[in-house]
């Protein structure tokens, strides 16, 4: 992303592994890894593998369409190097600061990667869509209606601290996220899960609310991070609670530091899963350290110094300008841009409908005209970027053109509540403007028309008034330095149309705390889907959560939305799912409550040259913090050469 919106640095801090629970912001959910893709759904069907006996499936995996990419006896996955050495240390950086090493709580700020100590049953890969394998089970079992699952765990699971890992550690850590949980989490969790039954030391078996479409839910309670009971009791802990001290997981890393803007993260030598396929060639490095800093240029400035290693630049101006210093021209550090090929982020502006004078959508409308991306990308972002239009940019889920006949069957029984053009036209796009003006003139018309539709009308002061004599105001919030020059811009145009358009940068705590009570008109966030949306579309867009979800920022409500999502839950293969997510992403494009912004399909990345990494890459991860490792003879050379101390 460029510049770099607040909070959003999750795919610059990579995709760490093994970490499988909802976060209380976008950092700490980015950086949860492929585990993390289980939580936002990933789900079940029989495998290739798999051995009938009656009708239940035992299994190594599980996948949501099709038969799984690698057999029960894989020696380990295809796109890591299984002889990668271990060692030495891989630096990143993040924004702001920290106070929390909890990050299941909205209370605090969690530390990033604060979740890299947990693991779950299940876990994906990179090069797959909708499967996930054994981690802490040996093997799973569920019938072909998938109505409950039972996960046989491995008797050598240990936690960090050497005592083993039990069915009773699993049911703690459910009945604890539903107790405890995130509020949006809790809420759609009760509807899915009827009960849980420990049925020995290492067994434990999930029944399913026979309500709810049990396509995905053997994999999204084998996305469950599991926690300690002995420790959570012994050590008096409130999960609602924030804490310096992490809860005791069972994950390759450690904390060893946490003070001082620095975060320093310490592989387990004694961890439990050296030996597994899914762990070979992952968790390489010794180390991995976070520094913080408070803004944008202050952190580049770090990584010239040496003071951290890998940097996801997210900058076009300093991507464009910036690397032109010694190290770069010496070879210390690498410039690259990586594949990939994963859904765009959906970076946008979100407008809070909660708020009276946005919930009219022609004032949604004059507002996204008023956002010159064309205009920004010549100007400020050195022509790198394309425009988000699609909730699922950057792949085949993304509504184009007329809906098609299957799209038609799903919209047209919902037609009385959905908004105008949804049957009929083609999805909303981001408005286009001129690349050479700040403001389109003829944008500026067309809004200044809408607006004035809606009862918004020019005074002699300039300023547009409702019937009640209320000023039209807009404040964005705003926590990054580097975001400036996108807003202030923006702002012009806005005032120009006659908006009291104000831009207030605040501090990340103050971001973090408004943002979760709502108390803002515009923020920029993500809303990152995924290739096989599930569960997790209720907390983006469901109405239920629309007051308590930390996801669900816009608090849209929508019976046509909430029934779409439905459809999508219920599909049964994947050209249902493709036709089910394209009317809904149709529906959610129509309501207008996000400016789109930007994103790339490559990883614009600089790293100090002392990693090896897998050629070609996996599709779905660039996996810095997951399957690179340290060369230690490179490292000694960039030593020598003075480029790191």
């Amino acid at each position: 992303m460029t510049p770099t919106a607040p909070r959003q640095f999750d795919a610059m801090l990579g995709k760490a592994q093994a970490i499988a629970t909802p976060r209380p912001d976008m950092l700490t959910m980015g950086l949860c890894g492929l585990s993390a893709v289980l939580w936002l759904g990933w789900a079940s069907t029989a495998q290739g593998q798999a051995q009938m006996e009656g009708e239940v499936i035992t299994s190594h995996g599980i996948s949501t369409f099709g038969d799984l990419k690698y057999p029960a006896d894989y020696p380990h996955l295809d796109y890591v190097n299984p002889d990668a050495p271990k060692g030495g240390e891989i630096a990143v950086w993040a924004p702001g600061g920290f106070d929390s090493m909890h990050p299941f709580t909205v209370s605090g700020r969690a530390g990033a990667l604060s979740s890299i100590f947990f693991e779950s049953m299940l876990t994906g890969t990179a090069d797959e869509i909708g499967a996930s394998y054994c981690l802490l089970c040996e093997t799973m079992e569920y019938p072909e209606d998938r109505s409950w699952v039972t996960f046989n765990i491995r008797p050598e699971a240990r936690f960090s601290d050497g005592t083993p890992l039990t069915a009773d550690d699993a049911l703690f850590s459910y009945e604890i996220l539903l107790e405890k949980g995130l509020p949006e989490f809790r809420a759609i969790l009760s509807q899915q899960v009827e009960r849980v039954e420990v049925e020995g030391d290492h067994r434990v078996t999930y029944y399913f609310n026979p309500d709810f479409p049990p396509r995905d839910l053997p994999a999204l309670v084998g996305g469950l991070s599991v926690f300690s009971r002995a420790d959570y009791v012994e050590n008096d802990r409130d999960f609602e609670v924030s804490s310096m001290e992490p809860m005791l997981g069972s994950a390759p890393y450690t904390l060893d530091r946490a003070r001082d803007n620095t975060l320093v993260y310490a592989r387990n030598p004694d961890y439990w899963g050296w030996h597994l396929p899914i762990m070979q060639g992952r968790s390489n490095f010794d180390r991995i350290r976070v520094e913080y800093y408070a803004d944008y240029t202050a952190a580049f400035e770090g990584f010239k110094a040496g003071a951290y290693t890998f940097r996801d630049e997210a900058s076009s101006l300093i991507w464009a300008t910036g690397y032109d210093f010694p190290d770069v021209a010496d070879g210390h550090v690498i410039k690259a841009e990586l594949p990939n090929g994963n859904i765009s982020t959906g970076q946008a502006f979100i407008l809070n409908l909660r708020r009276q004078k946005l919930q009219d959508p022609r004032v949604r409308e004059a507002i996204s005209m008023m956002f010159n991306f064309e205009w920004s990308n010549e100007t400020l972002f050195y022509g790198i970027y394309a425009r988000n239009h699609s909730l699922w940019e950057n792949s085949d889920l993304a509504a184009s053109g007329q809906p098609s006949a299957e799209e038609l069957a799903l919209l047209e029984p919902l037609a009385d509540m959905l908004p105008p053009g949804v049957l009929d036209a083609p999805p909303v796009m981001a408005p286009e403007s001129s690349a050479t003006r700040q403001l389109d003139r003829g944008n500026l018309r067309r809004a200044s028309a809408l607006l004035s539709e809606a009862g918004w009308d020019v005074g002699n002061d300039g300023l547009r008034r409702n019937a009640d004599g209320e000023v039209l105001t807009l404040e964005f919030l705003n926590d990054s330095q580097s975001f400036d020059r996108v807003i202030n811009p923006y702002v012009e145009n806005l005032r120009a149309l006659g908006i009291d358009a104000r831009h207030n940068r605040v501090d990340n705590a103050q971001a973090v705390n408004r943002e979760r009570s709502y108390d803002f008109d515009i923020t920029t966030d993500q809303l990152p889907m995924s290739e096989i949306p599930s569960s997790s579309l209720m907390q983006f867009f469901g109405s239920e959560t629309a007051d308590q979800s930390t996801r669900n920022k816009m608090g849209l409500r929508s019976e046509a939305v909430d029934s779409l999502i439905r459809t999508v839950l219920d599909a049964e293969s994947q050209e249902e799912l493709t036709h089910s997510v394209r009317a809904l992403d149709r529906v959610l494009r129509a309501y207008q409550f996000r400016v789109p912004q930007w994103f790339k399909n490559a990883h614009t990345v600089a790293y100090f040259d002392q990693y090896g990494y897998p050629d070609p890459l996996p599709p779905h991860a660039r996996g810095e913090l997951d399957f690179w490792w340290f060369d230690a003879d490179k490292a000694a050379q960039l030593r020598a050469d003075g480029a790191l101390r």
